[in-house]
Protein backbone atom coordinates (compact mmCIF):
# COMPACT_ATOMS: atom_id res chain seq x y z
CA UNK A 1 0.00 0.00 0.00
CA UNK A 2 1.30 3.41 -1.19
CA UNK A 3 0.87 6.34 1.55
CA UNK A 4 0.70 9.71 0.14
CA UNK A 5 3.20 11.63 2.50
CA UNK A 6 2.56 15.23 2.20
CA UNK A 7 4.52 16.49 4.90
CA UNK A 8 2.21 17.00 7.25
CA UNK A 9 0.64 15.72 10.39
CA UNK A 10 -2.56 13.97 9.24
CA UNK A 11 -0.74 11.71 6.47
CA UNK A 12 2.27 11.12 9.04
CA UNK A 13 -0.07 9.29 11.14
CA UNK A 14 -1.50 7.62 8.25
CA UNK A 15 1.52 5.99 8.17
CA UNK A 16 2.43 5.56 11.39
CA UNK A 17 -1.01 3.51 12.12
CA UNK A 18 -0.98 1.64 8.70
CA UNK A 19 2.57 0.65 10.55
CA UNK A 20 1.49 -0.33 13.50
CA UNK A 21 -1.76 -2.36 11.91
CA UNK A 22 1.31 -3.95 10.33
CA UNK A 23 0.53 -3.35 6.45
CA UNK A 24 3.38 -3.05 4.11
CA UNK A 25 3.36 0.19 3.13
CA UNK A 26 5.36 2.39 1.05
CA UNK A 27 5.78 6.26 1.90
CA UNK A 28 5.38 8.61 -1.72
CA UNK A 29 5.55 12.32 -1.44
CA UNK A 30 4.35 14.49 -4.77
CA UNK A 31 6.92 16.90 -5.53
CA UNK A 32 5.15 18.97 -7.56
CA UNK A 33 6.38 22.83 -7.87
CA UNK A 34 9.97 24.09 -8.61
CA UNK A 35 9.92 26.02 -5.06
CA UNK A 36 14.06 26.76 -5.27
CA UNK A 37 12.70 30.10 -7.43
CA UNK A 38 10.11 31.03 -4.90
CA UNK A 39 11.28 31.19 -2.01
CA UNK A 40 7.98 29.43 -0.06
CA UNK A 41 9.71 27.66 2.54
CA UNK A 42 7.25 28.30 5.86
CA UNK A 43 4.87 29.80 4.46
CA UNK A 44 2.38 27.57 4.78
CA UNK A 45 1.83 26.04 1.78
CA UNK A 46 1.46 22.46 1.25
CA UNK A 47 4.11 19.92 -0.76
CA UNK A 48 7.07 22.24 -0.16
CA UNK A 49 10.66 21.34 -0.42
CA UNK A 50 10.10 21.62 3.29
CA UNK A 51 7.35 19.66 3.23
CA UNK A 52 9.59 16.96 1.34
CA UNK A 53 12.13 16.79 4.30
CA UNK A 54 9.51 16.08 6.60
CA UNK A 55 7.42 13.68 4.98
CA UNK A 56 11.43 11.64 4.31
CA UNK A 57 11.78 12.07 8.46
CA UNK A 58 8.63 10.58 9.21
CA UNK A 59 9.60 7.68 6.57
CA UNK A 60 12.79 7.14 8.52
CA UNK A 61 11.43 7.15 11.48
CA UNK A 62 9.32 4.30 11.17
CA UNK A 63 11.71 2.51 8.88
CA UNK A 64 9.39 2.33 5.68
CA UNK A 65 10.53 2.71 1.73
CA UNK A 66 10.09 6.38 0.86
CA UNK A 67 10.10 7.44 -2.56
CA UNK A 68 9.72 11.68 -3.67
CA UNK A 69 8.27 11.23 -7.52
CA UNK A 70 8.35 14.13 -9.80
CA UNK A 71 4.95 15.28 -10.64
CA UNK A 72 6.29 18.67 -12.11
CA UNK A 73 5.19 18.09 -16.09
CA UNK A 74 1.79 16.45 -15.40
CA UNK A 75 0.96 19.13 -11.92
CA UNK A 76 1.52 21.73 -14.46
CA UNK A 77 -0.33 20.18 -17.32
CA UNK A 78 -3.67 19.28 -15.29
CA UNK A 79 -3.46 21.86 -12.59
CA UNK A 80 -1.35 25.05 -13.62
CA UNK A 81 -2.34 25.78 -16.86
CA UNK A 82 -6.27 25.24 -16.03
CA UNK A 83 -6.14 27.23 -13.34
CA UNK A 84 -4.53 30.10 -15.89
CA UNK A 85 -6.40 29.78 -18.25
CA UNK A 86 -9.77 29.84 -15.98
CA UNK A 87 -8.94 33.13 -14.69
CA UNK A 88 -7.95 34.39 -18.22
CA UNK A 89 -11.47 33.28 -19.51
CA UNK A 90 -13.74 34.37 -15.68
CA UNK A 91 -13.64 31.26 -14.04
CA UNK A 92 -13.15 30.39 -10.33
CA UNK A 93 -10.92 27.95 -10.44
CA UNK A 94 -10.51 24.92 -7.57
CA UNK A 95 -7.07 23.55 -8.12
CA UNK A 96 -7.02 21.72 -4.77
CA UNK A 97 -9.87 19.69 -6.50
CA UNK A 98 -7.99 19.09 -9.79
CA UNK A 99 -4.87 17.77 -7.94
CA UNK A 100 -6.89 15.32 -5.91
CA UNK A 101 -8.59 13.90 -9.43
CA UNK A 102 -5.50 14.49 -11.64
CA UNK A 103 -2.59 13.97 -9.36
CA UNK A 104 -3.19 12.51 -6.20
CA UNK A 105 -6.20 9.68 -7.24
CA UNK A 106 -4.82 9.99 -11.31
CA UNK A 107 -1.04 9.94 -11.36
CA UNK A 108 -0.39 8.57 -8.22
CA UNK A 109 -2.70 5.48 -9.28
CA UNK A 110 -0.16 4.76 -12.19
CA UNK A 111 3.12 4.93 -9.83
CA UNK A 112 0.88 2.97 -7.84
CA UNK A 113 0.84 0.11 -10.39
CA UNK A 114 4.00 0.15 -11.24
CA UNK A 115 5.31 -0.54 -7.76
CA UNK A 116 2.70 -3.18 -7.48
CA UNK A 117 0.18 -1.58 -4.65
CA UNK A 118 -3.19 -1.87 -4.33
CA UNK A 119 -4.75 0.87 -2.38
CA UNK A 120 -3.32 4.69 -1.68
CA UNK A 121 -3.52 5.65 2.15
CA UNK A 122 -4.27 9.68 2.40
CA UNK A 123 -4.63 12.09 5.00
CA UNK A 124 -8.20 13.06 3.90
CA UNK A 125 -11.09 13.50 6.59
CA UNK A 126 -13.25 11.48 4.81
CA UNK A 127 -14.84 7.92 5.08
CA UNK A 128 -14.94 5.31 3.59
CA UNK A 129 -17.58 1.78 4.52
CA UNK A 130 -17.74 -1.18 2.50
CA UNK A 131 -20.65 -3.27 2.29
CA UNK A 132 -22.75 -5.90 -0.21
CA UNK A 133 -23.81 -2.62 -2.00
CA UNK A 134 -19.81 -1.82 -2.81
CA UNK A 135 -18.10 1.51 -1.41
CA UNK A 136 -19.81 3.85 0.75
CA UNK A 137 -17.84 7.77 1.03
CA UNK A 138 -18.88 9.22 3.82
CA UNK A 139 -18.34 12.94 5.02
CA UNK A 140 -15.54 12.84 7.74
CA UNK A 141 -16.47 12.30 11.25
CA UNK A 142 -14.79 15.95 12.54
CA UNK A 143 -17.24 17.79 10.66
CA UNK A 144 -14.97 21.25 10.71
CA UNK A 145 -12.06 19.36 8.67
CA UNK A 146 -14.38 16.84 6.20
CA UNK A 147 -12.97 16.96 3.09
CA UNK A 148 -16.20 15.14 0.65
CA UNK A 149 -16.00 18.02 -1.10
CA UNK A 150 -12.30 17.92 -3.07
CA UNK A 151 -13.31 14.35 -3.52
CA UNK A 152 -16.59 14.80 -5.40
CA UNK A 153 -15.15 14.14 -9.29
CA UNK A 154 -13.26 11.38 -8.55
CA UNK A 155 -14.30 8.56 -10.33
CA UNK A 156 -15.45 5.02 -9.01
CA UNK A 157 -12.20 3.19 -10.12
CA UNK A 158 -10.48 5.68 -8.12
CA UNK A 159 -12.61 5.28 -5.18
CA UNK A 160 -12.30 1.61 -4.98
CA UNK A 161 -8.62 2.12 -4.44
CA UNK A 162 -8.52 4.80 -1.49
CA UNK A 163 -8.49 4.09 1.99
CA UNK A 164 -8.76 7.20 4.75
CA UNK A 165 -7.26 5.43 7.99
CA UNK A 166 -7.83 9.83 10.04
CA UNK A 167 -11.65 9.73 8.88
CA UNK A 168 -12.98 8.55 11.96
CA UNK A 169 -10.81 10.88 13.79
CA UNK A 170 -11.27 14.99 15.05
CA UNK A 171 -8.13 17.27 14.26
CA UNK A 172 -7.21 17.00 18.09
CA UNK A 173 -6.84 12.85 17.85
CA UNK A 174 -4.76 13.27 15.33
CA UNK A 175 -2.25 15.95 16.93
CA UNK A 176 -2.44 13.45 20.16
CA UNK A 177 -1.84 10.24 17.61
CA UNK A 178 0.82 12.07 16.53
CA UNK A 179 2.34 12.87 20.03
CA UNK A 180 2.11 9.42 20.90
CA UNK A 181 3.71 8.09 18.08
CA UNK A 182 6.50 10.83 18.74
CA UNK A 183 6.00 12.12 15.06
CA UNK A 184 8.35 15.19 14.14
CA UNK A 185 5.38 16.81 12.47
CA UNK A 186 2.86 16.26 15.52
CA UNK A 187 2.79 20.23 16.21
CA UNK A 188 2.91 21.44 12.22
CA UNK A 189 1.23 23.90 11.42
CA UNK A 190 -1.53 22.90 8.66
CA UNK A 191 -1.16 24.37 5.26
CA UNK A 192 -3.62 27.30 3.83
CA UNK A 193 -2.99 28.50 0.96
CA UNK A 194 -2.65 27.37 -2.90
CA UNK A 195 0.60 25.27 -2.65
CA UNK A 196 2.02 27.08 -6.06
CA UNK A 197 0.76 30.88 -4.75
CA UNK A 198 1.90 30.76 -1.19
CA UNK A 199 1.66 34.20 -0.60
CA UNK A 200 -2.12 34.46 -2.31
CA UNK A 201 -1.43 36.94 -4.92
CA UNK A 202 -3.05 35.00 -7.71
CA UNK A 203 -2.91 38.33 -10.18
CA UNK A 204 1.17 38.40 -9.25
CA UNK A 205 1.46 34.49 -10.08
CA UNK A 206 -0.57 35.75 -13.42
CA UNK A 207 2.15 38.52 -13.91
CA UNK A 208 4.79 35.91 -13.42
CA UNK A 209 3.36 33.25 -16.10
CA UNK A 210 3.13 35.94 -18.96
CA UNK A 211 -0.74 35.41 -18.64
CA UNK A 212 -1.98 38.87 -18.96
CA UNK A 213 -4.83 38.57 -21.04
CA UNK A 214 -7.04 38.35 -17.93
CA UNK A 215 -5.31 41.64 -16.80
CA UNK A 216 -6.87 43.98 -19.50
CA UNK A 217 -8.52 47.21 -17.99
CA UNK A 218 -12.61 47.53 -18.44
CA UNK A 219 -15.41 48.68 -17.17
CA UNK A 220 -17.27 48.00 -14.02
CA UNK A 221 -21.42 47.57 -15.49
CA UNK A 222 -24.62 46.59 -13.82
CA UNK A 223 -27.73 44.26 -15.89
CA UNK A 224 -28.80 47.38 -17.57
CA UNK A 225 -24.95 48.02 -19.15
CA UNK A 226 -24.48 51.21 -17.47
CA UNK A 227 -21.26 51.54 -16.58
CA UNK A 228 -20.50 52.62 -12.97
CA UNK A 229 -16.78 51.89 -12.84
CA UNK A 230 -13.56 50.95 -13.80
CA UNK A 231 -11.13 48.08 -13.20
CA UNK A 232 -7.51 46.88 -13.90
CA UNK A 233 -8.65 43.61 -14.75
CA UNK A 234 -11.08 40.63 -14.60
CA UNK A 235 -8.66 38.36 -12.96
CA UNK A 236 -8.52 40.30 -9.94
CA UNK A 237 -12.43 39.58 -8.95
CA UNK A 238 -14.25 36.34 -8.41
CA UNK A 239 -17.99 35.69 -8.96
CA UNK A 240 -19.63 36.81 -5.56
CA UNK A 241 -17.25 39.04 -4.72
CA UNK A 242 -18.36 42.07 -2.68
CA UNK A 243 -15.23 43.72 -0.92
CA UNK A 244 -12.83 45.79 -3.01
CA UNK A 245 -15.37 47.07 -5.65
CA UNK A 246 -14.24 50.66 -5.03
CA UNK A 247 -18.00 51.54 -5.67
CA UNK A 248 -21.11 53.84 -4.14
CA UNK A 249 -24.80 53.42 -3.95
CA UNK A 250 -23.94 49.30 -2.69
CA UNK A 251 -23.77 47.02 -1.60
CA UNK A 252 -22.69 45.05 -4.89
CA UNK A 253 -21.38 41.84 -5.71
CA UNK A 254 -20.11 40.64 -8.62
CA UNK A 255 -22.15 38.26 -10.87
CA UNK A 256 -20.47 38.14 -14.29
CA UNK A 257 -17.26 38.18 -15.95
CA UNK A 258 -17.10 38.73 -19.36
CA UNK A 259 -13.71 38.28 -20.87
CA UNK A 260 -14.71 39.22 -24.57
CA UNK A 261 -15.76 42.64 -23.59
CA UNK A 262 -13.52 42.89 -20.36
CA UNK A 263 -16.52 43.66 -18.00
CA UNK A 264 -17.41 42.85 -14.73
CA UNK A 265 -20.78 42.29 -14.49
CA UNK A 266 -22.26 43.88 -10.81
CA UNK A 267 -26.22 43.58 -8.96
CA UNK A 268 -27.06 44.63 -6.02
CA UNK A 269 -26.00 42.30 -3.16
CA UNK A 270 -30.25 41.25 -2.57
CA UNK A 271 -30.57 40.06 -6.34
CA UNK A 272 -27.47 38.52 -6.94
CA UNK A 273 -28.17 35.13 -4.66
CA UNK A 274 -28.02 31.98 -6.98
CA UNK A 275 -30.76 29.57 -7.86
CA UNK A 276 -29.75 27.39 -10.59
CA UNK A 277 -26.54 26.08 -11.65
CA UNK A 278 -25.29 23.93 -14.73
CA UNK A 279 -22.72 21.33 -13.68
CA UNK A 280 -20.43 19.36 -16.52
CA UNK A 281 -17.47 16.95 -15.92
CA UNK A 282 -19.33 14.88 -13.58
CA UNK A 283 -18.96 11.45 -11.99
CA UNK A 284 -21.03 9.54 -9.43
CA UNK A 285 -19.94 7.58 -7.16
CA UNK A 286 -23.42 6.28 -6.26
CA UNK A 287 -26.05 7.29 -8.69
CA UNK A 288 -29.03 9.31 -7.17
CA UNK A 289 -32.33 7.46 -5.75
CA UNK A 290 -33.95 10.22 -6.60
CA UNK A 291 -33.81 13.79 -8.10
CA UNK A 292 -33.94 15.69 -4.27
CA UNK A 293 -30.56 15.54 -3.43
CA UNK A 294 -27.93 17.43 -1.01
CA UNK A 295 -25.63 20.17 -2.40
CA UNK A 296 -22.47 21.76 -1.81
CA UNK A 297 -20.67 24.87 -3.77
CA UNK A 298 -18.48 25.80 -1.42
CA UNK A 299 -15.99 23.99 0.97
CA UNK A 300 -16.92 25.76 4.02
CA UNK A 301 -20.57 26.45 3.10
CA UNK A 302 -23.54 23.78 3.92
CA UNK A 303 -25.05 21.02 2.48
CA UNK A 304 -28.29 22.66 0.99
CA UNK A 305 -31.69 20.50 -0.98
CA UNK A 306 -31.89 20.44 -4.36
CA UNK A 307 -33.73 19.39 -7.61
CA UNK A 308 -30.83 17.87 -10.47
CA UNK A 309 -31.98 16.82 -13.94
CA UNK A 310 -29.29 14.85 -16.25
CA UNK A 311 -29.45 15.82 -19.21
CA UNK A 312 -27.06 14.19 -21.93
CA UNK A 313 -23.76 16.46 -21.24
CA UNK A 314 -24.63 18.42 -17.91
CA UNK A 315 -26.64 18.39 -14.85
CA UNK A 316 -29.24 21.12 -14.08
CA UNK A 317 -29.52 21.85 -11.05
CA UNK A 318 -32.27 24.38 -9.21
CA UNK A 319 -31.92 25.25 -5.51
CA UNK A 320 -35.17 24.99 -3.23
CA UNK A 321 -33.68 28.27 -1.79
CA UNK A 322 -31.61 31.29 -3.49
CA UNK A 323 -27.77 30.44 -2.28
CA UNK A 324 -25.38 32.84 -1.24
CA UNK A 325 -22.86 32.69 -5.50
CA UNK A 326 -20.92 30.47 -6.71
CA UNK A 327 -19.30 30.64 -9.49
CA UNK A 328 -17.94 28.62 -12.50
CA UNK A 329 -14.63 26.52 -11.75
CA UNK A 330 -15.86 25.66 -8.30
CA UNK A 331 -17.40 22.20 -7.43
CA UNK A 332 -20.69 21.20 -7.07
CA UNK A 333 -20.77 18.24 -4.62
CA UNK A 334 -24.06 15.87 -3.78
CA UNK A 335 -24.62 13.73 -1.36
CA UNK A 336 -27.65 11.67 -0.03
CA UNK A 337 -27.71 12.70 3.91
CA UNK A 338 -23.42 12.24 4.59
CA UNK A 339 -23.03 10.03 1.98
CA UNK A 340 -20.95 11.59 -1.16
CA UNK A 341 -22.68 10.66 -3.89
CA UNK A 342 -20.33 12.80 -6.38
CA UNK A 343 -19.89 15.60 -8.39
CA UNK A 344 -18.80 18.18 -10.62
CA UNK A 345 -17.68 21.35 -12.03
CA UNK A 346 -19.70 24.39 -12.10
CA UNK A 347 -20.47 25.29 -15.56
CA UNK A 348 -22.64 28.31 -15.48
CA UNK A 349 -24.33 30.15 -12.60
CA UNK A 350 -27.88 31.80 -12.56
CA UNK A 351 -28.77 34.89 -9.97
CA UNK A 352 -31.80 36.13 -9.22
CA UNK A 353 -30.90 39.10 -10.90
CA UNK A 354 -30.60 37.59 -14.78
CA UNK A 355 -34.13 35.18 -13.77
Amino acid sequence: MIVAMSGGVDSSVVAALLKQAGADIIGVFLNVWDYSRDDVCGHGSCCSTEDSYDARRVADMLNIPFYNMDMREAFRQDVIEPFIQDYTNGRTPNPCERCNRFIKFGALLKVADELEATYIATGHYVQRQDDADGIHILRGEDENKDQTYFLATLNQTQAHRVVFPVGHLCKDETRKLAESFQLPTAQKAESQDICFIPNGDRVGFLRQQKELAGLKEGNIVDGKGSILGHHKGIAYYTLGQRKGLGLSGGPWQVIGLDKDKAEVLIAPARKASVIRLKVNESHWLRQPKSDQVGIKTRYRSAISPCTITQKEDYIDVVFSQAQAPTAPGQVAAFYDGQELLGGGIIQQVYHQESS
